[in-house]
């Protein structure tokens, strides 16, 4: 008789109803209080404001490259759309606070509420394909995605897209400015940090693992895979939409160009350049492709006359490629493998 969840035996709750209270080790702890710190006194150094937005856009692809992370690197479940759960939350938010004038607060919440059940209607039938044809499936969802927004004039504003977008206000004083957002953005980011360390070292974390080393062994030891798989992408998707909806709380603004499949792609290069099953990757990967994309856009037109976004997808591809060839961990395990290689031991956490 199958356990709703559990491995060993071990009667595992629902993902999204019970995750142990304290299960952050001391050492991420630390780091914690460490990464806080840097954070709160960083804008300090920062001497201009297109810096500071590079900041809390690297927070904002850190929220959502935290999600795919457990998603693809613990789960094993591959996307390659989550870019439409961004895409719901950005949209859902924008349209309840212009269309219909409601409160930014209230669009945050219905837009978190419609993308987990967007995910979970989603999961059901996409979690029956397996491997490549998952991979397509996800693909395909986020290419149906974007004609949506761009066929959608009336409600979506079409290529366009929504303008205008209300700030959210906390009594009179209304969220606006880049070091604002800087400190709203990483916030949160530390308090999903801080919840996915949670998860991955509960016996949810154990049981998602399971999963992602052989599905059909992880049932035989009780795991309800079908569930932990639908619960895990809602989380995911719950950790997209909510970086969607700062994000247009942010720019006041949203376009389908913004959520197309090269924003999809650039996530998973995130996840692996971070290391698909490191939660504190996810930090190293959203940094690094955050900024290797404005370096390319500002180098790539003065090297190839008349370019375009495609060959952002080309690098993408190329980084991907040789992470995996070479540092198949991703880069922050594989540098810490390759310190303690040369004999080189990092401060123990």
């Amino acid at each position: 008789m199958k356990q709703s969840v559990g491995v060993r035996g071990l009667q595992v709750p629902a993902v999204m109803r019970t995750v142990p209270t304290i299960l952050v080790r001391r050492g991420d702890v630390l780091m914690l209080v460490v990464v806080g710190f840097v954070l709160a006194v960083l804008p300090t150094q920062v001497s201009n404001n297109y810096h500071l937005s590079i900041l809390v856009f690297i927070g904002l692809n850190t929220m959502l490259t935290l999600g795919l992370s457990l998603l693809m690197g613990y789960a094993g479940q591959i996307s390659l759309g989550h870019a439409v759960f961004f895409g719901v939350g950005a949209y859902t938010t924008g349209i309840l606070a212009t269309r219909f004038g409601w409160s930014p607060w209230l669009a945050l919440v219905v837009a978190l509420a419609v993308t987990a059940v967007t995910a979970y209607v989603i999961g059901i039938p996409i979690f029956r394909l397996r491997g490549h044809y998952l991979a397509m499936a996800t693909l395909g969802l986020n290419i149906v995605f974007e004609l949506f927004l761009i066929s959608e004039t009336d409600l979506t504003g079409g290529p366009n897209g929504l303008s205008g977008i209300p700030k959210p206000a906390i009594g009179d004083f209304v969220l606006k400015g880049d070091l604002t957002y800087y400190y709203v953005v990483w916030t949160t980011t530390l308090l999903l940090l801080a919840l996915s360390l949670n998860i991955v070292n509960s016996r949810v974390g154990r049981a998602l693992r399971s999963i992602h080393i052989s599905e059909l062994a992880a049932e035989t030891m009780g795991v309800d895979t079908e569930k932990f798989k639908l619960r895990v992408l809602v989380l995911s998707a719950i950790y997209a939409s909510l970086a969607g909806s700062l994000y247009v709380f942010y720019l006041s603004i949203i376009s389908p160009s913004v959520v197309n499949i090269f924003f999809s792609i650039a996530l998973v290069v995130m996840v692996a350049v971070g290391g698909l099953a490191s939660i504190w990757g996810a930090i190293f990967g959203a940094a690094a492709i955050t900024l290797l994309t404005e370096g390319l856009r500002n180098l790539i037109p003065h090297l190839f006359r008349g370019a375009t976004a495609e060959l952002e997808i080309v690098a993408y591809g190329l980084i991907l490629m040789l992470v995996m060839i070479f540092m198949p961990e991703g880069l922050t395990t594989g540098i810490l493998n390759l310190i303690r290689s040369r004999g080189l031991r990092p401060p123990a956490p």
